[in-house]
This record gives C-alpha cells, structure tokens and sequence, in this order.
C-alpha cells in the first residue's frame, strides 16, 4: 500500500487498469491483453470470477470491489468517449455552424479535396477557412471514408501549421481520442528537437495513459527526471507485463534508476533515442554526416554539440558542404557559416577579379569570396551585384535559405532609392519587410460599399440604426443621376438583406441581384446542406491569393453562398476585408 500513496491520480488509473488485465488474462499464461477489447471481457466475467482470491478476507475483498469498480467506471467512461465520433477544438456555434456540418458528404470527395488542397500553398486568407472546417467539433461523415482517415486529416493539418500551443489545446480537449498518438509524437519530438525537456514532459499533466511505446518511454525519463522514480518504475513494469520489449530503452532505464553503473550506447533512430543517448552518457560525442536526420542537427544545434567553426579544417570539402547544407536547413546559423567563409585566405588578384575567380572555385570556396569581397565594398551598384550572385550561387546548388538572414542585414544598408532598376526586383524580394502600420478604414458616404453602413458588419450599429442609416444613404444615391451600382454594392446590400434589413420597394428598381451566380457545383452543395464541403470549396476557391485579390464577381457569389449558410460571422470577416477603402 505504500507505493500506491506516492501514485497521483493518472498512475492510480494506469495501476487499477492494468489491474483488471491481469485478473482476466491469469488462464492465458503472459499473452499480451487487447486492452480495447477489455470492455468485452469484463462483461463477460461475472463478478465472483474477477474478485475470487482466497488470500483477501472479507474486509478485503469489499475494499477491492470498490476499486475494481472505480476502475471499470473509468475505463467504460474512456471507452464510451472514444466511441463517441466527434473530434475537434471549436465549438460550432463560434462561427454558426452546426454538429453534423459533415454528415452529407461523401468521403471520397472529401479526400479528393483535402489532398488537392494539402499541395497547395495557402494564403492566411485561405488558413483561416480550413481552420475552420477542420477543427471545428463534429460528428464524422457517414460514406467512404473511416473515422482514421477523417482525423488523420485533421492532424496532418496541425503538424503542418505547426503550431505547438494549437495542438496541446486540441490534445487536452480530444484527450479521449484513441488517434492521438501521431500528434503527440510530433509535439513531444518538436520539444526534444529543441533540448526542451520541460515542455516535452508537461504534456503528461494534462493526458491519460496512452498505449503507445514511444510516448510512454518519455514518460517514464519525465518522471525519473522529476524524482518520481516508484511511479516511473509502476510505468516501467506495467509496459513488461504487456510484453514491452526494448533492450536500448531498458539501458538506459537501468542506468537512470541506479541499477547499473555506466551506459554508453548510442542510437540515432529516432530523437527519443538520442536525446537519451546524450543524457545518459557524459563524454557524449558525436559527428553528423550528409546522411545524419534533420532533427538530429537540430538537437545537435540546439545543445551546442557542433563543431567549433575555428577548428573546422578549409580543406575538408565534404565537412563543409555539410554546414551549408545545415544552414540552409536552419540548423546552423548563418552568422557561423559566414564566421567560416572568412578564414578563407584569397591573394589579392582574386579579390580584384572576383567576377571571374570564384568561377575558377569550388562552389563553396567561390561563395566564400563572393562574402569577403561584398563585406570589402561600400559602392551601392557593387553590393547589389555581389549579392545577386552570391544568392545565386547558393541558389545554384539548393542551398538559397542558407543566406536569407544575412543577405536582408546586407541589404538593410541600401537606400531604396540608390537602387538601380536592373536590381529592383532583387532588392524588393529580399530587403527585411518593415512591420506594416494597421490600415484604418475610410468612410465614404457618396459610395455604397464604402459608407457608414460597414459599421453594422463590425458589430457596432443594431439592424433598427442599419435600417435607418440605409433609408437616407439610398435616398442620397438615387438623386445622383451619374451614379453607377457596382458588384460590391450588391455583396453589401444582398448581406444586409440576408440579415432582415429591407431595401425599400422604391430604391429596389437601382438594383439588379444575380440569383443564378452561384456556380452549378456549389448549388448541389447547398442543395444538400454539405456545409463543410461549401468551406473546403472556397479554400480551394480563394488558394494561394489574398481575398482582396479576388475579382468582384468571386466575391459575390461566396458572399452569397454565405448569406444563405447564415454563416453571418465568416461572412462578415469577409466583407471587413474586402469591401472599405483602407488608407
């Protein structure tokens, strides 16, 4: 009993769960237990089999009774969550959709869509709709496609962005999830890439026992790390009893716990392995070569266990591809390859003719005296032309992101306006971009879609004020005989008579709605009320552009494609940014 003081309330849960395991698996010798079919099996056993032990008195027994039903109320209650097929972060009623917003659609098209848009550079524009549609709770979609397929989605989506704060968020709420594994795994990884151990580890205040060896391998060094070692050893001997087999992992475990005096061994297969690798062996070293994984070069990185750039030998060709190749991966800072370009030692005819006599060297060497004759000159024209071909020879052999920091730094020192024309485009492109001043919009009353009207949008006039507003704009319009309605006129006007306000039947003569703007497509997707179909549509619609690049003609049946969804909130965002003139 006194082990079981020291468990808190996610290692009582582990230890009663596997508890019944045990008890139900005593006739099948050590076979590892399907814990999902573990509901099945406590059913049928009655309750005389399950408690029978000849050892417990009375007292006891009634004890264990009142524990192996607290721990049956647990598991059917995780069992029940998982069954039940809704997954997400957003509450519908956020943005005004509704639960089964997937429920009419057809899988493969689904998959179609997703994968089409998945190879798509998205705008931000773009993002914010598939944030949307993706992540909003849900029930799953009935035909041709299964609830791993839907979710898998859904991840893929979040370790794209990846966007650590999003995915705990998504991991507490959806903690029931039985398809959770793969993103915990990435955001556990992201932190151990990074040497953040605190991070990676606090994940497991918030999370139930997951059945996945990786993930518990973590928790238990989190828990030897943070002095819990009877609830890491509990964890250790549970994962054996199931059949956990890993001879690395057990190294290292018996080191960490003090069996054994020594561990040197050294895995690079997977971030978990290595970082244990290093933790567990005080003369660490190790040396990356062109096949080394990009997470260990940033764990390298991140742990400054790369080699000094002064003691890299000039003529270890391949060491130095090497550090190019991790530069412009972001695991080697610029400032140490451009540190290492310098040491280079060039006669002063090469740096004279560097047009031509960094053609006459290796790529490496010739872009290292590119640098040193850029860093020598202060003619705005020579810059320009040192840098342009020094980004392209970087360029040249895939190596462009290894001079982005420094080249924006180079750049910095140019007055736009000393730039020649030839250079503009080269110039544009890759000087830092200033931080933008937030634009204000400009209310034009004499304009329709520019007037006080877009207050309502914003959520800052009631519709009685709107109806008010809109009865003396239309009558100002109307008396202006030279005055020409434009499509973002209607985009306003059909979204404030989508939310009841009324264009009186005397101004409706100035107006003509198109009704069969829709494209067919998107008409049987409204037709069949395949909400989140119509969001997926649009992403793919909008794609790489920003919505204010869109023609008008675009805009107005999206809007209109809204309006009758009365997803007012979507529309609204939408119309704030296309609609005001922004100064």
């Amino acid at each position: 009993m006194k082990i079981l003081k020291l468990l808190n309330k996610k290692s009582l849960s582990i230890f009663f769960f596997l508890l019944i395991i045990f008890s139900t698996s005593l006739q099948s010798e050590e076979e590892p237990v399907d814990i999902w079919k573990l509901e099945k099996e406590v059913e049928e056993n009655n309750s005389d089999e399950i408690l029978k032990n000849d050892e417990f008195n009375e007292d006891d027994n009634e004890i264990n009774n009142s524990n192996l039903n607290s721990s049956i109320d647990i598991i059917d209650s995780n069992l029940l969550s998982e069954k039940e097929n809704i997954v997400g972060l957003y509450d519908p009623e956020e943005n005004g959709l509704n639960i089964d917003m997937w429920l009419n659609s057809d899988g493969n098209e689904i998959k179609l869509i997703l994968n089409k848009i998945s190879k798509m550079s998205l705008s931000k524009d773009s993002k914010e709709i598939l944030d949307i549609a993706l992540l909003t709770n849900s029930y799953f979609p009935n035909n041709n496609i299964s609830e791993e397929e839907f979710v898998d989605f859904k991840l893929n989506y979040l370790i794209m962005n990846n966007n650590n704060d999003l995915i705990k968020l998504y991991l507490i709420k959806n903690e029931s999830s039985i398809y959770n594994s793969k993103l915990i795994k990435f955001y556990i990884n992201s932190f151990l890439e990074n040497a953040d151990l605190e991070n990676a580890c606090e994940i497991f205040d918030n999370l139930n026992y997951i059945e996945d060896n990786y993930i518990n391998k973590l928790n238990i060094y989190c828990l030897i790390n943070q002095n819990n070692r009877e609830e890491a050893q509990l964890l250790f001997d549970l994962k054996k009893e199931t059949g956990f087999k890993d001879d690395f992992f057990e190294d290292k475990f018996n080191f960490l716990m003090g069996y054994n005096e020594d561990s040197d061994k050294i895995s690079d297969e997977n971030i978990l392995n290595f970082f244990l690798s290093h933790r567990t062996n005080p003369n660490f070293s190790y040396k990356p070569d062109k096949n080394t994984p990009k997470f260990i070069w940033k764990y390298l990185s991140s742990t400054n266990l790369l080699e000094n750039i002064d003691s890299i030998d000039l003529e270890d060709s391949e060491n130095i591809s090497l550090i190019e190749q991790a530069t412009h991966e972001k695991n080697y800072e610029e400032e140490e390859l451009f540190e290492l370009y310098k040491r280079f030692q060039f006669n002063i005819n090469q740096l004279l003719n560097v047009k031509e006599s960094y053609k006459l060297l290796q790529n490496y060497e010739g872009r290292a005296l590119l640098y040193q004759r850029l860093i020598l000159t202060k003619d705005v024209n020579e810059l320009l032309d040192l840098s342009y071909k020094l980004k392209q020879s970087f360029k040249k052999d895939n190596l462009e992101n290894a001079f982005n920091k420094k080249l924006k730094e180079i750049l910095s020192f140019i007055d736009e306006d000393e730039v020649p024309s030839n250079y503009s485009s080269f110039y544009s492109k890759n000087i830092s971009t200033q931080k933008l001043k937030k634009k204000k919009t400009k209310i034009n009353n004499k304009i329709i879609h520019q007037s006080k009207i877009l207050k309502y949008f914003e959520e800052e006039n009631d519709i009685n004020k709107t109806q008010e507003d809109l009865d003396k704009l239309l009558k100002s319009i109307k008396k202006n005989k030279d005055y020409i309605v434009s499509t973002k006129d209607l985009i306003l006007l059909e979204s404030l008579i989508s939310d009841g306000i009324e264009v009186k039947k005397k101004y409706k003569n100035m107006f003509k709605f198109d009704q069969s703007i829709i494209p067919t497509d998107l008409q049987m997707l409204l037709n069949n009320n395949e909400v989140a179909m119509i969001l997926l549509r649009l992403v793919e619609i909008i794609g790489e552009d920003d919505l204010e690049s869109l023609d008008a003609d675009t805009l107005y049946f999206m809007t209109s494609i809204l309006n009758v969804l009365n997803l007012d909130l979507i529309r609204n965002k939408l119309l704030l940014k296309v609609l005001p003139l922004k100064i």
